[in-house]
């Protein structure tokens, strides 16, 4: 893996550089200090990987879809501090493929960078319900800060969801709540649309997730 630190905080690089090099399958290419530095390394020393902090001083958010118009196969792994979920949801839209934040453990930093080179994602636990929400329009997400908590549903959609996720379907769910399928069905569509998942499959993840329901549970209720 040919990866490139970008960070304007030499500490930081500092820190990166001897969790990375220690690993021997990750070889740094070179450290960026700016949006400029960064275009420079990846033009002339290639790259496949880049680990950023697009908030520090020097970088912007927009190098990300402006490197990636040049170079398609680059993989970037953001890593930053603290920040709003609408910020967060604009990298992922721009290009970032992972994203950790810097007081993830050092796994965590070294986990990312691996995976997002062999063309898999990987997001921290702390910004995974953030993640959750990239297919929701940015006017649409309304909390004011950067949060791990989880997502906020109605007592009615939890309910759903804890049915969904024990296997039954919306007829058999309409009949336990005395709702019609079409209620049900209507219900299912907005959990899946503030989950920002396509599938029964994301809805029982994010059930067992936040405790909702036991994975032991989902698991003996799919076995009938």
């Amino acid at each position: 893996m040919k990866l490139i630190l970008a960070d304007s905080n030499e500490l930081i690089r500092i820190g990166l550089r001897t969790i990375l090099n220690s690993e021997k399958d990750v070889d740094i290419v070179g450290e960026a200090r700016s949006n400029e530095e960064l275009e420079s390394l990846v033009r002339n020393f290639g790259s496949d990987t880049v680990l950023i902090d697009y908030t520090s001083d020097g970088f912007s958010i927009d190098i990300v879809p402006q490197l990636l118009a040049k170079y398609p196969e680059l993989k970037f792994v953001a890593i930053t501090p603290e920040q709003s979920a609408q910020i967060v949801v604009t990298a992922l839209r721009g290009g970032v493929q992972s994203y950790v934040k810097k007081d993830c453990d050092i796994s965590e930093i070294v986990n990312s960078v691996k995976e997002t080179s062999r063309g898999n994602k990987f997001f921290c636990g702390q910004v995974l319900e953030t993640i959750q929400k990239a297919s929701i329009d940015v006017e649409d997400i309304d909390f004011e800060s950067f949060s791990c908590e989880p997502v906020l549903l109605s007592e009615r959609e939890n309910e759903i969801i804890r049915y969904i996720a024990e296997g039954q379907t919306n007829a058999q769910i309409a009949e336990i709540l005395f709702l019609s399928n079409h209620t049900v069905n209507t219900h299912r569509k907005n959990i899946m649309g503030k989950l920002g998942v396509k599938n029964t499959a994301g809805i029982v993840m994010y059930a067992v997730k936040t405790n909702l329901v036991s994975p032991n549970r989902f698991l003996f209720a799919s076995e009938r």
